[in-house]
């Protein structure tokens, strides 16, 4: 299952979500997003779990938990089913490179 995970401190390393979720199960892998401009990492990542007992146990205990500082969002990831240009937008959003680490 793939989990999103948002509102995170800017202090928040991939090592620090490795080990937040490894205490629920397996992770196959962690993704951070990192803006091409600026070189920030954004303010949310994904972390894959195979068994989605595991994963559902990790949402529920960390959503809305307090993680350095700030208060986790963490759910199953919902990515969109349509490309967005084709609908006749384009521009205004900044391209984001994916780090990942297994």
């Amino acid at each position: 299952m793939n989990i999103f995970v948002g509102n995170m401190s800017r202090e928040v390393k991939k090592e620090n979500l490795q080990d937040l979720f490894k205490d629920f199960g397996q992770i196959d892998s962690v993704t951070v997003l990192i803006d091409r401009i600026d070189g920030e990492w954004k303010a949310f990542s994904f972390v894959e779990m195979p068994n989605e007992n595991e994963a559902l146990d990790a949402i529920e205990a960390l959503d809305g938990n307090d993680y350095l500082g700030q208060l986790l969002i963490v759910h199953q990831a919902r990515f969109r089913t349509e490309d967005r240009r084709e609908k006749g937008r384009y521009g205004g959003r900044r391209h984001t490179d994916l780090l990942e680490i297994k």
